[in-house]
């Protein structure tokens, strides 16, 4: 089988020579994961995340998505992926209705597209009762939604999500949950970082924890958990990082 995402012998630091550096970093990550990638405070999720979704160029190696290399198929590798970032990606002076007829013809949807996607999601997140409503008068749970809506309004074949559910309700949080591990069933590669470490058990099958910009595990939950003799991911994550203090 085809790697979703395929990373060899990858290298990246910032211009400042400051934050984590990644140096012969190796990833490939299989065509129908619900991959969590996980680790403590400033162990370079972000990062990685924003080099995977060619926000950041890497200097080295290669990432490829779906055979594809990011920094030579920049066109068509957009295609491919979608992305869910942690803070609010849309214009909140617009209603989702207009976010979502936005960000969908910059995927290239034509209108009719658009039309049926924008009413499909609505109906989706629940929001089909305020798709006329400025966003910026939403709540937190009902702009992750949306923030959710714009990243598989072209039905990604890759979609990855940093911090997917933050500052959301139980209600919300179960409801995002989901609605991606439908998607993952329709055939959609997650790839998804997050520190709702008790969520993340529900809807990985694989994970890696990555410190100071290297991979310390790679697994599926309960291997590592009998590996390391664990009861939760929580246990493990403390048991490989350490429980020191991370946030600073």
């Amino acid at each position: 089988m085809q790697q979703a995402i395929s990373i060899q012998h990858m290298g990246f630091h910032y211009a400042e020579n400051s934050g984590v550096v990644f140096k012969n970093f190796n990833l490939n990550i299989a065509q129908g994961d619900r991959f969590g990638l996980f680790g403590p405070n400033g162990a370079g999720k972000t990062t990685l995340m924003n080099l995977m979704t060619g926000v950041l160029e890497h200097k080295e190696g290669s990432i490829k998505l779906l055979g594809h290399e990011i920094n030579i198929d920049k066109s068509e590798v957009n295609k491919l992926f979608g992305f869910v970032p942690q803070h609010h990606s849309f214009y909140q002076e617009l209603t989702p209705a207009e976010n979502l007829a936005f960000f969908g013809a910059w995927s290239d949807l034509n209108r009719q597209q658009i039309k049926e996607r924008t009413e499909e999601l609505l109906e989706v997140m629940g929001l089909t009762h305020v798709h006329n409503k400025p966003v910026a008068k939403f709540s937190g749970g009902m702009k992750n939604r949306i923030n959710l809506a714009i990243g598989v309004i072209h039905k990604p074949k890759i979609l990855f999500l940093d911090e997917p559910t933050t500052g959301v309700d139980v209600q919300t949080r179960h409801a995002i949950i989901d609605y991606l591990k439908k998607l993952n069933a329709e055939g959609t590669t997650l790839v998804y970082t997050s520190h709702q470490l008790s969520e993340a058990e529900s809807l990985c099958n694989q994970i890696a924890l990555i410190d100071s910009g290297e991979i310390i595990a790679q697994n599926s939950l309960q291997n590592l958990l009998i590996e390391h003799k664990q009861q939760g991911l929580e246990g493990l994550f403390l048991n490989l990082t350490g429980r020191n203090y991370r946030d600073h």
